[in-house]
């Protein structure tokens, strides 16, 4: 069966090599020029598999008011002139219920559990060089609260099957000495030993040479503007190079899926938030091991080889991938506190990305109504951590379908 692919993030590419591997005839289409230079080019490189609460949660509905208030705040929401917008953000704010964050933290994280043992088996399979380590994961907070907070999230993640520590100061130093004086007035911190990296950009790469190995095409350089209906299904994608003729396709463009998808006639509740990420160099050879999440600072830390990824922000303001000075100087002062004097920020490399996020933070994947057209979009922040698991599940169901 034949499938035409739409988008080459990484949960287009992911879902391109698994529909490959269960003997699909893939193609997969973007507008840019090769795979991964969007949405999934330098996010936080963080493979959270145990940190997957939902974006929509109490304590973001709680902070929510002081955020946006503030000119500097991590979270912006600006009021467009798009009901896409509008209707995402009350159904933004119906999913910060306690029930609801507590049934969407369970959902992820079964979701991230199965994308890593599938991410691990095509590891196996494949010699891949994309900065892949287990490194793990320490999360400061700020303030006894945000500790409280933290300490109840463990225990009701450690029902789901997670391990993690709750640390004091003190260990948190012993677990990365190389936050130094960052730690001076911190209340604590959780430790996830499991927890990995890897280079969005490289698995980008990495996972359309090996669909091509499977017999898989790539049409780069091709804008997908509309479809081309009989009936009920779809049986071509109307492209800037042609049509493309399909038996399925699938809807994975990340932060421009809603538009896509409903130009086939759907409506999915996607819309972009934007992120932030800088990557600088180490002055030397001491460097941290493990990834840093700050909670205070809403701000996390990868280190990639010889680079510390820094990733930050929530913006609710639209389609714009434009990089705000404010917004790389309040990046550069965040490695200056966390890692004093550990990199080189004279020349950072700034990166913006729009994450398509749903309003709860559990992606949409599977067959859309009784048609041949799916979707696997909505990963959000968690891209990286859910992309083999979504592709997994994306697979099952259109293995169902071709029967």
């Amino acid at each position: 069966m034949k499938v035409v692919i739409v988008g080459a993030g990484l949960v287009g590419c992911a879902s391109a090599y698994q529909l490959a591997r269960a003997g699909f005839d893939v193609e997969l289409v973007d507008a840019a020029a090769e795979p991964g230079l969007l949405t999934s080019f330098a996010n936080g490189a963080q493979l959270s598999y145990s940190y997957a609460e939902p974006f929509a949660s109490p304590g973001t509905l709680k902070s929510l008011p002081g955020m946006l208030l503030s000119a500097d705040s991590p979270v912006k929401f600006r009021l467009r002139a798009d009901w896409r917008q509008w209707a995402w953000g009350l159904r933004f704010l119906a999913a910060c219920r306690p029930g609801k964050a507590r049934r969407g933290t369970a959902t992820l994280i079964q979701l991230a559990r199965l994308s890593r043992r599938v991410l691990e088996g095509w590891m196996h399979d494949e010699c891949w060089s994309v900065g892949f380590k287990q490194n793990g994961k320490l999360v400061l907070c700020p303030d006894e609260a945000t500790l409280a907070r933290q300490r109840a999230l463990v225990a009701f993640q450690a029902t789901l099957g997670c391990r993690q520590e709750v640390l004091s100061a003190a260990e948190c130093r012993e677990r990365e000495p190389a936050l130094g004086g960052a730690l001076d007035g911190i209340a604590g911190g959780i430790w996830t030993a499991d927890e990995c990296i890897a280079d969005p950009h490289l698995l980008c790469r990495e996972l359309v040479a090996s669909m091509r190995k499977l017999g898989g095409r790539t049409w780069f350089n091709t804008e997908v503007t509309g479809f081309v209906r009989e009936g009920r299904r779809i049986v071509a994608a109307r492209s800037s190079t042609g049509d493309l003729t399909a038996d399925a396709f699938v809807l994975a463009a990340g932060p421009h899926v809603a538009a896509l998808a409903s130009g086939a006639g759907f409506h999915l509740p996607v819309y972009p938030v934007k992120g932030y990420s800088i990557t600088v160099p180490f002055r030397g050879r001491e460097r941290p091991a493990a990834s840093v999440t700050h909670l205070g600072r809403k701000t996390v830390f990868a280190p990639l080889g010889n680079q510390l990824r820094v990733a930050a922000m929530a913006e609710i303001t639209g389609y714009e991938r434009d990089v705000p000075a404010s917004r790389v100087a309040a990046m550069i002062d965040s490695v200056e506190a966390v890692y004093p004097g550990l990199c080189d920020t004279a020349s950072p490399r700034p990166w913006a990305g729009l994450r398509p996020a749903t309003p709860d933070s559990v992606p949409l994947i599977g067959r859309l109504k009784s048609t041949n057209v799916f979707v696997n979009a909505g990963q959000g922040a968690l891209g990286l951590t859910l992309a083999a698991g979504s592709a997994a599940k994306l697979s099952e169901a259109m293995c169902e379908f071709a029967g």
